[in-house]
């Protein structure tokens, strides 16, 4: 039958210590082998060894995770920000932190310095100066017929409203210029202030548009080639342009383009829901919400677009 040994920790322990004051003969009398004894003065030696590693080494102790979310956060959302202004707002908190422990903080997280992180990036532009921002873009639809035709789009950036459509199979230098000058006095009408005009390098814009914008006072930027996102909201226009009407319908001739377009845009500007606004609609309602009175449906283009609406109720009712 085999005994198992049934020394605590502290007994092996004191066991341990002794195998290292008695010879290997005097061991054999204890009752455990002496592999057994050795065994556990390793096992003493290893946890002493990993307490001692645990202990804090010297120099001040780590940052309080808190500290340290607060830090990074302050980093990201102020990138003009240098550890020095930092500290200074810590302070403020009743934090106290040196500029030398914020800075290594922020290269652990491989955040640069406040000079590189400072520099405003192409998202950042389009977020402050949405309102003052216009865009363009073509984009070509192809006929039952293969007749490649030619739509151009002007959109205001903030509101995601379509303010100019038009449609061509030839949009030479002399239509666009002409198409520019529209949209121009559509924005006086307005009385939209743009300062900017976004669009790429398509050469269809030729060298008579911009000059229009830029006499009324708009800087033209131009995107960098192959960048679609840099003009990502007017691609997300063409996109449900596309998904929510044109693949669904066959297109006859320019006409026809024309008509489904303008209850497409009208649908989109005055009843269509936006997830960049919030739900609401590029052409914001100017009546309260309806909470009574009967639901009705209108239909566009057969049925392909629908919005829904209350029936005012009537005064006698």
């Amino acid at each position: 039958m085999c005994i198992r040994d049934s020394r605590n920790s502290a007994d092996r322990t004191i066991m341990a210590a002794l195998s290292q004051l008695v010879n290997r003969a005097a061991l054999v009398g204890m009752l455990v082998q002496p592999e057994t004894v050795h065994g556990w003065h390793r096992e003493l030696v290893r946890r002493r060894w990993a307490a001692f590693g645990r202990r804090r080494g010297p120099g001040r102790p780590g940052l309080d995770p808190e500290i340290q979310r607060l830090i990074l956060q302050m980093a990201k959302d102020n990138p003009r920000w240098g550890c020095v202004r930092v500290r200074g707002e810590l302070l403020k908190l009743g934090y106290r932190v040196s500029a030398t422990a914020i800075r290594k903080l922020l290269r652990r997280n491989r955040i640069g310095p406040a000079p590189l992180r400072s520099q405003q990036t192409w998202k950042a532009f389009l977020r402050a100066q949405a309102s003052a921002i216009v865009l363009t873009d073509f984009f070509s639809v192809d006929s039952v017929f293969l007749k490649r035709l030619y739509v151009l789009l002007y959109m205001e950036m903030a509101t995601r409203q379509v303010i100019w459509f038009a449609v061509t199979d030839s949009p030479d230098a002399a239509w666009v210029t002409q198409q520019a000058r529209n949209v121009s006095w559509e924005l006086n009408q307005r009385g939209v202030h743009a300062r900017f005009l976004i669009h790429d390098h398509d050469a269809k814009y030729g060298g008579g548009s911009d000059p229009v914008f830029e006499g009324d006072g708009m800087a033209v930027i131009r995107t960098p080639i192959a960048a679609p996102r840099a003009n990502s909201h007017m691609e997300r226009q063409i996109g449900s342009t596309r998904r929510e009407c044109l693949d669904w319908l066959l297109i006859l001739n320019r006409r026809h383009l024309e008509r489904v377009l303008t209850d497409w845009f009208e649908h989109y500007n005055q009843a269509r829901p936006h997830r960049g606004l919030d739900l609401q609609t590029p052409i914001a309602r100017s009546d309260p919400v309806a909470t009574s009175g009967s639901v009705s449906c209108n239909e566009r283009l057969g049925g392909l677009l629908r919005e829904y609406s209350r029936e005012p109720i009537s005064a006698a009712a």
